[in-house]
């Protein structure tokens, strides 16, 4: 057993799709010993608990139970779901006036009961509360961040493998800032099989321009809103993209994500919280890590960080 994260302990504050989703998710893949759900309607976090444990027999060995904010002491991981979701038409920036009371709340009941572990943000809009949270716990740069990016990485990744008739496997790229309209993808970084996606497509004879790019860049910015359409929420591939972050922050085993946390100087950016590639492990994002991006793609971070910064001075 890991000898500096004993207990592999996971409290999920928030219970609905996304939080019962996520705690499903780390059950079957065995990477927490203890979840605990904890909601403001307890209730739902009991009911949630007792479905997600009747399985264990035949797939997972976790123990999953309804608690409340006194078992986040000694968590190796809390994880914060709660918030209003999106509506059809809404942008993740429309969640805020609700979302920051809710983060405040909950950031009232944790702090007194916090003993160690990483904190990540999933609820929206995940830059701004990301940082707000990071600002009110005042811990370690990096111990608090966000989910960010990671999903619309992973949006695109399938795009460009379903537009390549590739696995997704093969295809590395990023897609920072905002978790939201000011996300920037980062084309000339984006590879197949470590060899530039324009090059390859190239020696395939699949076209590669910026209508294709731009189109895709819509596509990916309008998924959840999307998803949201039609089926009224997403929960499902952001409960497998934070299973791939708690394994690195659980079992230590470090990975490089596009996740969003508190910036102190990288790309020219300090005072916000925003999505760039990072070094992740069992205290959180440990590094930044700092790219040579394309003079327009960096010209477009730099207004999303500014366009945050505003939003920042409103709450």
């Amino acid at each position: 057993m890991n000898a500096l994260l004993p207990n592999r302990k996971v409290a999920i504050i928030g219970s609905g799709f996304v939080g019962a989703s996520i705690a499903y998710a780390l059950t079957i893949r065995n990477l927490a010993r203890e979840i605990i759900l904890i909601d403001l309607v307890r209730e739902k976090a009991i009911g949630e608990a007792l479905d997600i444990q009747h399985g264990i027999p035949y797939l997972g060995m976790s123990s999953v139970r309804a608690g409340d904010y006194s078992d986040c002491a000694d968590c190796d991981l809390i994880i914060i779901t709660a918030g209003r979701n999106r509506k059809t038409g809404e942008s993740r920036l429309d969640l805020i006036a609700d979302n920051i009371s809710i983060m405040r709340s909950v950031v009232s009941e944790l702090k007194p009961q916090y003993t160690r572990g990483v904190i990540l943000i999933v609820a929206n809009p995940v830059d701004l509360l990301t940082y707000k949270v990071a600002e009110w716990m005042d811990l370690p740069n990096g111990r608090v961040f966000g989910t960010g990016n990671i999903l619309d990485t992973s949006r695109l990744i399938r795009l460009v493998a379903d537009y390549t008739g590739l696995s997704t496997e093969v295809i590395k790229g990023n897609v920072v800032g905002e978790h939201g309209d000011g996300q920037v993808p980062i084309w000339s970084r984006l590879s197949i099989a470590g060899v530039p996606v324009g090059e390859y497509c190239d020696s395939v004879g699949l076209p590669w321009n910026e209508t294709i790019r731009e189109q895709m860049d819509r596509t990916v910015k309008g998924m959840g809103a999307e998803i949201i359409k039609d089926k009224g929420k997403t929960h499902y591939g952001i409960a497998t993209c934070v299973c791939y972050l708690a394994d690195s922050v659980l079992n230590q085993r470090l990975t490089i994500a596009p996740v969003s946390s508190v910036l102190q100087g990288e790309y020219a950016v300090e005072g916000v919280s925003l999505s760039v590639p990072s070094i992740i492990g069992a205290n959180g994002v440990e590094r930044r890590l700092e790219e040579t991006w394309a003079k327009e793609e960096k010209e477009r971070f730099l207004q999303t960080a500014a366009k945050m910064k505003t939003a920042l001075q409103g709450i």
